[in-house]
């Protein structure tokens, strides 16, 4: 049907023609009828939602990088803390060590002193044994 379509209009007069085209017309008005003035207000609310939306995406988006940044700097400072334990536990066990050490010798010492000046029971010849 569409093949013949141009061999039908051809076959038409002007007044056809007109015809056929005023009929289109009156096609149109059944169409509902356009409010501009709500149109209008419909593409303001929408143009302002979508500044709306932009926007909320924008201080997301900086509140998402203040987050970041704040994440890495607190990062940062756990892992010079971390660092900063590990030298203290390190200068803690040194100290102890050095205090054992201490110990120690302060012991052989006061072991030595007591058998130079004092002597035990042991090495004193029998008749000057305590009683």
């Amino acid at each position: 049907m569409v093949k013949n379509l141009p061999q039908c209009i051809g076959n038409w007069s002007g007044t056809q023609l007109s015809r056929g085209a005023a009929m289109a017309e009156a096609v149109v008005p059944f169409a509902p009828k356009s409010n501009s003035k709500s149109e209008a207000e419909l593409d303001r609310a929408g143009q302002a939602i979508l500044g709306l939306l932009h926007q909320a995406a924008s201080t997301a988006e900086a509140n998402n990088q203040k987050a970041i940044e704040m994440a890495h700097k607190l990062s940062a400072q756990l892992r010079a803390a971390e660092d900063r334990i590990r030298q203290l536990e390190a200068t803690v066990r040194h100290h102890v060590d050095r205090a054992d050490r201490a110990e120690k010798w302060l012991y052989q010492i006061s072991m030595e002193i007591e058998q130079k000046f004092f002597g035990s029971d042991n090495d004193l010849p029998p008749q000057n044994q305590r009683r």
